[in-house]
């Protein structure tokens, strides 16, 4: 399955990685575990993907980590965003 992640605002910022393409096998995956693979990676990673106020969608729908993932997905992942 081929991913397509994007990280927006201060994730972004602290990861240093806008957006990347991420080949993963199987077929049927969870958003949750898509999280706890890029946790895998450590340091900043770690950091980030743990924050509970952490925001995803799956395709520009937001998407809670129970959420299957298909091949050409696109997986946002963001920052609660405040106004005023």
């Amino acid at each position: 399955m081929r991913l397509h992640l994007k990280f927006f605002a201060a994730y972004r910022e602290r990861l240093g990685c806008a957006e990347e393409t991420l080949d993963w096998s199987g077929d049927r995956r969870t958003l949750g575990e898509l999280v706890d693979y890029l946790r895998q990676r450590g340091g900043v990673w770690q950091e980030v993907l743990s924050d509970p106020r952490c925001l995803m969608a799956i395709n520009e729908n937001m998407a809670r980590s129970s959420e299957y993932m298909h091949d050409q997905d696109e997986v946002a992942f963001f920052p609660p965003v405040t106004g005023g």
